[in-house]
């Protein structure tokens, strides 16, 4: 008798268990979420876009000759401002002394042999021999004049200084200069704008350090390959800088003008963000129910933004308010 109770008390228990079971399963299919929504249609807008960026001397140069010794004279100190052709460095001058003294001696020789030749006292190949002597001793002079006296190949001014006047030379630079009436600056695209890049477009700068100014500069260099794991492309900026009031390293925003285009824009609320990632997405209505769209993101404007993805299409009824509590497949009322 006792068994049986139990059994029957165990049967109405699971009776009991799938009532609630069959009741939640339909409240949840009951569910239905209250949103608003917003249709779609183009807008016209001024396409651009900004990236930011560090600056950099147009011109780098390490000023580290191609020979070891000692270093004789530095002429410049860090912050020197240079013109083309002036002295930097001068090294220890025995080497190139010595070579000048001999392609001197070579080149009386030279003469010598080549009045000998006219007069049929020497040979083509005297002569040969003692011109390809002068050849190669004129040609290590050059080098040695060059590497001994080292000039700035470029106007510029003096960034860094590593050795002081007597010190033995061992291949770090001396000294570097660096270009800072033209900057550049490299900026990485979104491969999306690649068809719209072209070289000479013009752009403008903007810096914290001056809030009140634009700086103009333009495109000189659009780089052909997009990179693979940021689908971007880069671009190499040039910035003219008469007035020296940038200079390399600072921080800087670019914006590109790139035309007038169509565009559909939502408010930037209606996006949401993937929790522990970047991904960004909206709900759109569906026939009733909620549909999650991944997107991404374009140009903002103010309070809205432009959404991209292939089923954002003008006509599309995008969630505005109330998509917070949506999930995927939830059903909607839209009110009024």
């Amino acid at each position: 008798m006792k068994k049986s109770f139990i059994y029957l008390v165990a049967a109405l228990s699971l009776v009991g268990c799938g009532k609630k079971a069959e009741t939640a399963a339909s409240e949840e299919q009951e569910r239905v979420e209250q949103v608003r929504t917003t249709v779609l249609q183009p807008r016209e807008i001024e396409r651009e876009i900004s990236v930011s960026t560090n600056l950099q001397g147009y011109l780098t140069q390490n000023v580290a000759p191609s020979l070891t010794g000692k270093i004789e004279h530095i002429y410049r100190e860090v912050g020197d401002k240079v013109v083309k052709g002036s002295d930097l460095v001068r090294m220890d001058q025995t080497q190139y002394k010595t070579t000048k003294i001999t392609m001197a001696n070579l080149e009386i020789e030279k003469n010598r042999v080549e009045q000998l030749l006219k007069s049929g006292s020497a040979t083509q190949q005297q002569y040969d021999q003692i011109l390809t002597q002068y050849n190669s001793t004129k040609e290590q002079l050059e080098f040695l004049k060059i590497n001994t006296y080292v000039k700035a190949p470029f106007a510029g001014v003096i960034s860094a200084k590593t050795y002081e006047d007597g010190e033995l030379y061992s291949g770090q630079p001396i000294l570097v200069l660096t270009q800072i009436d033209k900057l550049k600056a490299l900026v990485a695209i979104p491969e999306t704008y690649f068809p719209k890049f072209k070289e000479g477009m013009k752009l403008t700068l903007t810096t914290d350090i001056y809030p009140d100014q634009i700086f103009p500069a333009s495109v000189e260099i659009v780089y052909p390959t997009v990179d693979p794991s940021s689908h971007t492309f880069q671009c190499k900026i040039v910035i003219p800088n008469g007035k020296n009031l940038l200079r390399p390293g600072m921080y800087v925003t670019t914006t590109i003008g790139l035309g007038k285009a169509n565009a559909l824009v939502v408010p930037y609320q209606a996006v949401e963000k993937l929790v522990g990632a970047n991904d960004r997405y909206v709900f759109i209505n569906e026939n009733g129910y909620a549909k999650r769209v991944a997107v991404t993101l374009g140009q903002r404007f103010d309070q809205d933004i432009e959404i991209i993805a292939p089923e954002i299409v003008a006509g599309v009824e995008v969630v505005t308010t109330g998509q917070h509590k949506l999930v995927d497949g939830v059903k909607i009322n839209v009110a009024e």
